[in-house]
């Protein structure tokens, strides 16, 4: 039918109409190739031809009309009841099958695994009424709860909230001190307070409280080596190895040495621990790896010696402690000097722990100077030795061990003074 001026409806027959439309239902051609083969004018013509005289349904919404997108060529041919009623029935199947393996899922996370994901059933639920409108007794009932259940869950997710709240005040005044303590000791520290607020909480709960506000201690990994043990001054053997720990403070003293950043430059802090009670006995920040900071720590542990028993001092086999000034201080208060019989740094385990936990539970600032690290470091020795709770201790901090264990001592030595005959 070629194309003359303009057309209107009256110029098309009745038969040419139901051929057309009977080619885009069968699917043919789209609608647009029809109007272009036939030269028939006017954009929406077949449509309103296949909305007339089609059997399927041509209203926009079923088309699925979108701007700049060709429309869909045809739909299908409309269900009878019957077939309707067979459709359903296996969409019903399909979600009964997506169900139960959806369950079977949650049982196996639960029972192999461990992750009882029904568990969140409560905030499931306030989600699903958000979104899709679904009453709290539809929801309830799809998880195979009832609703005493749920509200149970709502009252106790608040006070678990409110309670987590106050433990985590608690534990930011703990910590302006103790930056970096850990939850074991600081869930000793409050147990009291947690009863005195009424809170019923235990280890694990603290845990929990501070994993949800991101209030946990991330442990920092680092290593620089300070000891330079390839020299040829004499070095010591071993005399911790292989032997019993000690019973008693200023048994056995150990000593390392460990750097401190500073913005302006580094600085190298020599520690020495009483084995026994974990008291840092002496300590001395210096610009350098010379023997002169060694030794002021050494002398101000001496200076806080209480007893004249035997004494051990291990270290590694640093420069620093093989030094001549260094073991002429051992031969003048009968020290017996101790060394590591390699380069295996858990040879003086304890000493590196106590490095340890200066730098990253209470050391966690870099300080401007060496001025400034050393009052820090003043601070941070006071706190450990005062207050930080030791697990190795029972809980109990090292002034505490070491005081109690030079009392018993000096008790033991006046009982034998006074028996001897006079």
């Amino acid at each position: 039918m070629a194309v003359e001026g303009k057309r209107t409806q009256r110029d098309y027959t009745v038969a040419f109409k139901l051929g057309v439309v009977s080619a885009v239902e069968k699917g043919e051609m789209t609608y647009k190739q029809a109007q272009r083969k036939y030269g028939i004018q006017g954009r929406s013509t077949v449509l309103a031809w296949l909305r007339k005289h089609g059997q399927l349904d041509w209203s926009p919404l079923a088309l699925q009309l979108v701007p700049g997108k060709p429309t869909p060529p045809h739909m299908s041919k409309p269900l009878t009841p019957e077939q309707r009623i067979k459709q359903l029935e296996a969409e019903l199947e399909e979600s009964r099958q997506r169900s139960l393996v959806y369950k079977t899922m949650l049982d196996v996370l639960a029972k192999e695994h461990g992750v009882a994901l029904k568990k969140a059933f409560a905030r499931t639920t306030q989600i699903l009424q958000e979104k899709e409108g679904l009453s709290v007794s539809r929801v309830c009932a799809l998880f195979g709860i009832s609703r005493q259940a749920y509200y149970k869950r709502i009252h106790a997710e608040i006070n678990r909230a409110s309670r987590n709240s106050i433990a985590q005040a608690m534990v930011q005044q703990v910590r302006l001190k103790q930056p970096k303590i850990g939850t074991r000791k600081l869930h000793f520290l409050l147990k009291e307070q947690f009863t005195e607020a009424g809170l019923k909480l235990g280890r694990d709960g603290l845990f929990d409280a501070l994993r949800r506000a991101h209030m946990l201690v991330q442990p920092k990994r680092c290593y620089r080596k300070t000891t330079d043990s390839k020299h040829w001054l004499y070095k010591h053997p071993n005399l911790v190895k292989n032997r019993p720990k000690p019973v008693m403070a200023e048994q056995l003293w150990v000593a390392d040495i460990t750097y401190i950043e500073t913005v302006q430059t580094t600085g190298y802090l020599s520690l020495i621990t009483d084995a026994y009670s974990r008291r840092i006995m002496g300590h001395h920040l210096h610009a350098s790896l010379h023997t002169d900071g060694v030794l002021k720590a050494l002398n101000m542990a001496l200076r806080q010696r209480k007893t004249d028993r035997a004494l051990v001092h291990h270290s590694d086999r640093g420069l620093q402690y093989c030094a001549e000034a260094y073991q002429q201080v051992h031969r003048r208060h009968g020290v017996a000097c101790s060394m590591t019989d390699g380069y295996d740094c858990y040879q003086n385990a304890l000493a590196e722990r106590v490095n340890g936990i200066l730098k990253n539970e209470l050391l966690t600032a870099k300080p401007q100077d060496l001025e400034q690290a050393a009052t820090m470091i003043d601070q941070a020795i006071s706190i450990y030795n005062q207050q930080r709770p030791h697990l190795a201790l029972k809980y109990k901090t090292p002034d505490e061990v070491h005081r109690a264990s030079v009392e018993s001592d000096l008790c033991v030595a006046k009982k034998a003074a006074a028996r001897q005959p006079i």
